[in-house]
């Protein structure tokens, strides 16, 4: 193994040296997850804003220096001037008032870079230092790759606003959305992956896979949010608990084909968000039962009861958005909970299943 006098004594074990470069690359990834957190939110506030659209070329290195002069803010601006949003939303537009849009835009695409270059010198570093398990390194690859991809399906999404919409298309949003929080799952799973396991008595199989049911229903209702996102559906039917004036409102499935209805239609695409919500909510209720019947005094019946108070307070945080017609100050507070809730859940099912590293030795 290679040299880890950084990370350990001299006189350490092995078994100790490899639970204390454990402990260091779970910091790092730890740091990954909140520059990803950071990024979802950066991503929120840049659509609420409408400032998505305010960069019109992908630059990926050169991107990175925004103007520097008058000339070049000018230029920037020209070429927003020639898409739709401009043209049928924003004429006369200011150029301080493309400014504004311009940096939040900007803001949002410097994290995704930055994040990148974060998880790929860390991953360099402890791979050539020799601190990675060998069951870790194709595992931290396959997450480089989804960030790779998530570069590119940023750019898809903004490519679909720069022709014939005035905004991106919903369906490309929510791709979006939903893979960047796959891709804060799989760093924050192979985190705490390397976390030492509680003293408690193992969860039965059942339990635990409720439990990582319940955080792939949390990407699910993700994935809906982003939709109702990308066709503005929170601003209508701001109603709770009836919708529209019923429990199941009238015009849920009238357009054709079918399918456009679960895309496409505001009314349909918000009622099956909030019919997530339930499911979800009903689902964390019945994991805490199960859990406490179990074993009401372990870490996983209190994780799991946390787990539902926070799905308790995203439900709140949702309802007082809707009902005060989505101002941005709730409606971030609304994302940043539902990644929030994803990481608890997260964290929660992930004891028990597969260990890599100095963990799985010692156990």
């Amino acid at each position: 193994m290679a040299d880890t006098q950084l990370l350990a004594p001299a006189s350490a074990t092995p078994s100790t040296r490899a639970a204390g470069n454990d402990r260091a690359v779970r910091l790092w990834l730890y740091l990954v997850a909140a520059i990803v957190f950071s990024l979802v939110v950066v991503g929120g506030a840049t659509r609420l804003t409408e400032s998505g659209l305010s960069i019109t070329q992908w630059k990926p290195i050169h991107g990175v220096i925004p103007p520097l002069s008058a000339a070049e803010w000018q230029e920037e601006f020209d070429l927003y001037r020639q898409i739709p949003q401009y043209q049928f939303i924003n004429r006369g537009m200011s150029l301080d008032e493309f400014k504004t849009i311009f940096w939040w835009e900007w803001a949002h695409r410097l994290l995704a870079r930055g994040v990148g270059v974060v998880f790929a010198l860390g991953l360099g570093f402890f791979w050539l230092t020799g601190r990675l398990a060998p069951a870790l390194k194709p595992r931290l690859v396959g997450v480089l790759a989804l960030g790779g991809l998530q570069g590119a399906i940023g750019w898809w999404m903004v490519a679909s606003g720069l022709t014939e919409r005035t905004d991106v298309s919903q369906y490309r949003l929510a791709v979006h959305l939903t893979l960047a929080c796959i891709i804060f799952t799989a760093t924050l799973w192979v985190a705490e992956g390397l976390r030492p396991l509680r003293p408690d008595a193992p969860a039965s199989a059942g339990t635990r896979r409720l439990a990582l049911v319940i955080m792939l229903a949390c990407l699910a209702q993700i994935y809906l949010g982003g939709l109702v996102a990308g066709l503005g559906a929170g601003l209508a039917y701001n109603t709770w608990p009836l919708m529209d004036g019923a429990v199941v409102p009238s015009g849920l499935l009238v357009m054709d084909p079918f399918w456009h209805n679960l895309f496409e239609n505001v009314k349909t695409v918000q009622f099956i968000h909030r019919i997530g919500a339930y499911t979800l909510l009903a689902l964390v209720i019945w994991h805490v039962v199960r859990c406490f019947r179990r074993a009401p005094a372990s870490h996983y019946a209190m994780g799991a009861l946390g787990l539902l108070g926070a799905v308790l307070v995203q439900a709140a945080l949702g309802i007082t958005t809707l009902l005060l017609h989505v101002p941005i100050g709730w409606a971030l507070l609304h994302q940043a909970g539902a990644v929030c809730v994803l990481a608890i859940a997260i964290i929660h099912a992930r004891p028990w299943f597969a260990r890599v590293g100095a963990v799985a030795e010692a156990s």
